[in-house]
């Protein structure tokens, strides 16, 4: 309880803490990692973004024994080189959302899904969209405490949502394509 008390009076309100705590979306100790790159204006505001979202729980890491994993890793760094996402791919293995995205590309290559550099592209482009509408939206937020609570609150709530969202546009896709 002290986290939250300590944390509302530094501009992330009570009742945002709560609520993540509640519903388990982050670990206290997770919660509190957030919330100090949140609140820490010594840093600018891409890298405090950055550093919260870093904080958040991810995805599997990859498995450096599986041979799928070297390919993986070659498919990731064309793309990131194809979408120009140069901060990404300088980055690397300190990203744990890399690492994931390596660890997920390795899942399908092994389980012989379609993740070829086309593929990944197409996908990574809506992401991208969904990206400047999240960033723009943030923007909109007078502090910059505010603006990077309201981009980790995106990553943390409407992640499920879009991931409803789009099981139901394959569902409706599907009907429209091959009826009930």
């Amino acid at each position: 309880m002290s986290l939250v008390n300590s944390r509302s009076m530094r501009g992330v309100p009570t009742a945002t803490v709560k609520y993540y705590l509640r519903e388990g979306l982050l670990p206290v100790a997770t919660a509190r990692e957030v919330l100090a790159h949140v609140d820490d204006e010594s840093l600018g505001r891409t890298i405090r973004l950055g550093a919260a979202l870093w904080a958040l729980p991810h995805g599997p890491t990859p498995d450096e024994e599986a041979p799928e994993t070297a390919t993986a890793r070659a498919q990731v760094a064309t793309l990131l080189t194809e979408l120009g996402w140069s901060t990404t791919l300088e980055l690397g293995e300190l990203s744990p959302v890399y690492r994931s995205l390596v660890a997920s590309v390795a899942t399908l290559v092994r389980l012989g899904y379609p993740c070829d550099i086309g593929y990944l592209s197409r996908q990574a482009r809506i992401m991208e969209q969904a990206a400047v509408h999240d960033l723009d939206e943030m923007e909109t937020y007078p502090s910059e405490a505010e603006q990077v609570e309201k981009a980790v609150a995106s990553a943390v709530l409407y992640e499920p949502l879009l991931m409803s969202l789009r099981r139901l546009a394959q569902s409706e896709e599907s009907a429209r394509r091959y009826g009930l």
